[in-house]
């Protein structure tokens, strides 16, 4: 299937407060978002025509820009009146929505104090990646040699474009392998995340066992499915995980927008079977983005 590419589409962008013709929403190759990576973003999701849990995303992409000294010239509220609009002009009901900020181009050098910070939104159509069915085969992961770098290295709590040079390098390298993505251990050797979703695993008893986020994004959607999880009368348990530890796991699943509940059926030499578990959690997050449950 050819490529669509994202600069030459019809629709809609919301860029600085405007409407612009998706193909007339430009930045200046000379900004400081894209040479110095100050540019922090958002995923969404819509459901239905609902954002789910688009106050939370907004209020996420404002901490993000503060932790890279900056932030957002317009207030929560506008932006996510900003996203409706955009979803109701492009008569998009089920897609990815994608909030993002950045620094522009009066300073071009390390020091940005006098650059302006431009906010823009895209939206596009984007159903689920993969039918129940196929999504419970579970998908596959290399180990990545790359590792999420400490809390004093980066701001590894942000959202933040930099941080994902080493994600896509790891899920490149996956793929040449054969793997769909890949897992991503800790500057400890700690299992971390995949390259974009954060990694639950199920033990013989059911008890769900997820890393620490004390390095990397404490995401939306993980926060989501824990208190899901817990909903259920499952036990979760937030630690340290080796990755020796996975030899004792039976189930293992990725979350994220863009994920959702994704079970895994294979981590390097490591093997699961996506079953009772990981099919509750699924069903159970499609419930509730779509409003058929609440949480």
């Amino acid at each position: 299937m050819a490529l669509i590419p994202f600069d030459d589409r019809d629709g809609l962008i919301w860029l600085n407060g405007e409407m612009v013709d998706w193909r007339d929403a430009k930045t200046h190759t000379l900004s400081h978002g894209l040479h110095y990576a100050s540019l922090v973003f958002e995923g969404e999701r819509a459901y239905g025509g609902t954002i789910f849990a688009g106050a939370e995303h907004t209020k996420r992409l404002r901490s993000s820009c503060q932790m890279l000294d900056f932030d957002i010239p317009i207030s929560n509220e506008e932006v996510d009146e900003a996203k409706i609009a955009l979803l109701a002009a492009n008569k998009i009901t089920d897609g990815y929505v994608r909030a993002f900020c950045w620094r522009g181009s009066e300073m071009m050098a390390i020091s940005a104090q006098q650059t302006k910070t431009h906010v823009a939104i895209a939206a596009w159509e984007w159903p689920s990646y993969f039918d129940p069915e196929t999504k419970m085969r579970g998908i596959t992961l290399d180990i990545a040699k790359w590792k999420r770098p400490s809390p004093e290295s980066a701001p590894v709590h942000a959202k933040a474009a930099g941080l994902y040079t080493i994600c896509t390098l790891s899920k490149h390298e996956a793929e040449k392998k054969g793997f769909q993505d890949a897992l991503m251990l800790d500057y400890r050797g700690y299992i971390a995340e995949a390259t974009g979703a954060n990694v639950f695993f199920i033990d013989a008893e059911s008890t769900l066992h997820t890393p620490i986020p004390d390095c990397f994004l404490n995401g939306i959607t993980r926060q989501t499915v824990i208190r899901l999880a817990q909903s259920l009368q499952m036990k979760v348990v937030e630690r340290h995980l080796q990755p020796e530890d996975m030899a004792t796991m039976k189930e293992c699943f990725l979350t994220g927008t863009a994920a959702e509940v994704t079970p895994v059926a294979r981590i390097g030499n490591y093997t699961f079977t996506p079953s009772d578990a990981c099919r509750q959690l699924v069903t159970a997050y499609d419930d509730l983005v779509n409003g058929r449950i609440n949480l």
